[in-house]
């Protein structure tokens, strides 16, 4: 599944908009254009596809976008930005994010997200039954790994742990920050039994003293509230694109099996409301802290 960048995101999402004000279907536009409607949909998701400035230029004209206007010139322009990023991108080797070495460890829909988390400059996750991956130490991983597929092969299990680990660097960039909010029952949980728990727990004691990272507990004395209805969830939120176009947020929802990418505005909003709605009730930092504290002692008990 070829990556997702912030230009090429807004590149995508801008097309998308013209073509609906055009009345113009994906198929028509890709008939156009003598490319199937499914790289239309994949361009406009801000996904990496073959295609020419010629036919980007035929898109334009198919929906009605004069020449020269200031709409054309911004649609050329993000295309620019696009193609700029690819050649920095090839120059320093980084076409394909690290992580498509482990391809054959992750699950299709995961490919997309990593894109999404490496691009974001903060991370709301709201977790009801299990800690963040990314702060995740590796006994408590190889659990979850154990549980979900029995019979996998050490091998397999040590290149998922190897994943995990990299994955977490993502912590240590100066840009980027996390906050958390989990329910008491992700602490009351033990997969792998009371040592991997407790040895969990310091590691999100130690983790939240860091800058860039905010853990909040919502504990079970909490009063009912619009935030506690909803389930596990993740906000991505991405810095501004060259100064100018402020990219829109992601609601990541992950099953066992799938996941969803919720981009609406209307759905945007609502989780606002939710994580507002849970800070509310959820305990201070310090509280939290104090509470991961002493339910990891109680599992050294």
């Amino acid at each position: 599944m070829a990556g997702s960048t912030l230009p090429r995101r807004a590149f995508g999402r801008t097309l998308r908009n013209h073509r609906i004000r055009a009345g113009k279907g994906q198929s028509a536009a890709g008939l156009h254009i003598e490319t199937s409607p499914q790289s239309v949909s994949r361009m406009e998701d801000g996904r990496k596809i073959k295609i020419s400035t010629a036919q980007i230029r035929d898109l334009l004209d198919f929906y009605g976008i004069p020449n020269p206007s200031t709409e054309r010139d911004e649609v050329l322009g993000l295309w620019e930005e696009v193609k700029q990023h690819d050649l920095i991108a090839k120059s320093q080797g980084t076409t394909k994010g690290w992580w498509r070495s482990y391809s054959d460890q992750l699950d299709a829909h995961f490919d997309h997200y990593l894109d999404l988390e490496a691009a974001a400059n903060r991370l709301t996750s709201h977790q009801l039954s299990l800690i963040p991956g990314l702060l995740q130490t590796a006994g408590y991983r190889r659990a979850l790994i154990e549980a979900a597929e029995l019979g996998l092969s050490a091998v397999n299990i040590e290149r998922r742990l190897e994943f995990a680990a990299r994955r977490q660097t993502r912590l240590d960039a100066h840009d980027f920050w996390l906050d958390v909010l989990l329910s008491e029952a992700v602490l009351r949980h033990h997969p792998g039994g009371p040592a991997v728990m407790a040895e969990q727990l310091r590691r999100l004691v130690e983790e939240s003293d860091r800058a860039n990272i905010s853990l909040r507990v919502i504990p079970f004395s909490a009063t009912v509230n619009s935030g506690l209805v909803f389930q596990s969830f993740a906000l991505l939120e991405f810095p501004p694109l060259a100064g100018r176009l402020v990219e829109p947020p992601v609601v990541y929802v992950e099953g066992y099996e799938g996941a969803l990418y919720l981009e609406q505005s209307d759905v945007i909003v609502r989780h606002r409301r939710a994580i507002a709605s849970l800070e509310r009730v959820a305990l201070t930092e310090t509280a939290s802290r104090d509470l991961v504290c002493r339910i990891a002692k109680e599992y050294t008990a």
